[in-house]
């Protein structure tokens, strides 16, 4: 019999986490991760997941981040099981003060897990709403600003929010990339300061056409075919609404980006 697709438990550092050790989080709130689904073992863009980690520790911390022992880490645990997990990764050091985040740092790994939802997902509703990622650059702890904008969409029936300017451009949803279609069947970036994800990185490298990316604003909506949403948990999404406007989500281009994802090749942990 299976075991449960979960893990034997939150481990930080390799041993289980104490209620003093994760009380940083919440107290000082500082650090960054990346989350990924893993099934039997193996992540689709682990590369690219380890190198945000790389990176973001250096912006962070200023110190340089042991990738190698990370998938140590991941790798200790995980459940025997082949069964898909939606697994974070967080870097973070207990030890450091409100007051003094610039002090010496010495990053901890944090590994949690959920489990994964099954894909292809039902297509999202999106609300939109004035507001960005602060730092986009760096995946990290500081989500308030976005789940507070994700709750209100929430509760006015939306699945999720749409990310704007004061002007109107779009940048991306609170946790996942948007991307438009055209009535030419091109994908479209929009050209905005957002986190750049693993999976809309992912599709971009399995494209064979040129990455495309330009400025949208919320009056430019109508004129698109259709609209996805990706990130590492669900893949490829379509949208059915934005705000009052409804969109295709049979688009065939979605169907084709959906099956280029599915067939990139996952790595090993």
């Amino acid at each position: 019999m299976r075991r449960n697709a979960k893990l034997k438990r939150m481990e930080l550092n390799g041993v289980p986490v104490t209620a003093a050790q994760l009380a940083p989080l919440g107290f000082v709130g500082f650090g960054h991760f990346t989350s990924m689904r893993i099934t039997a073992g193996a992540v689709k863009g682990l590369t690219l997941h380890l190198d945000r980690l790389r990176r973001d520790c250096r912006d962070v911390f200023a110190t340089e981040l042991d990738t190698n022992r990370v998938r140590d880490l991941v790798r200790h645990a995980l459940p025997a099981s082949d069964d898909s997990l939606v697994v974070r990764i967080t870097v973070y050091d207990p030890a450091l003060q409100l007051a003094h985040p610039g002090a010496p740092a010495q990053p901890h790994i944090l590994v949690s897990a959920r489990p994964a939802l099954v894909v292809p997902q039902t297509p999202l509703t999106l609300q939109a709403a004035v507001g960005h990622r602060q730092m986009a650059r760096i995946k990290h702890l500081g989500l308030f600003a976005t789940q507070y904008l994700r709750a209100g969409a929430q509760r006015a029936g939306f699945d999720d929010v749409l990310l704007t300017s004061p002007e109107g451009t779009v940048s991306e949803i609170a946790t996942s990339n948007i991307a438009f279609i055209n009535d030419d069947g091109q994908l479209i970036w929009p050209d905005a300061e957002v986190l750049v994800g693993t999976t809309m990185r992912l599709i971009n490298q399995a494209r064979d056409e040129d990455v495309l990316t330009e400025k949208v604003t919320l009056a430019d909506l109508p004129k698109f075919a259709a609209i996805v949403a990706t990130n590492a948990a669900v893949g490829v999404r379509a949208v059915s609404r934005v705000d009052d406007t409804a969109f295709p989500t049979e688009h065939a281009l979605i169907h084709t980006l959906r099956a280029k994802y599915e067939s990139i090749p996952p790595q090993r942990i």
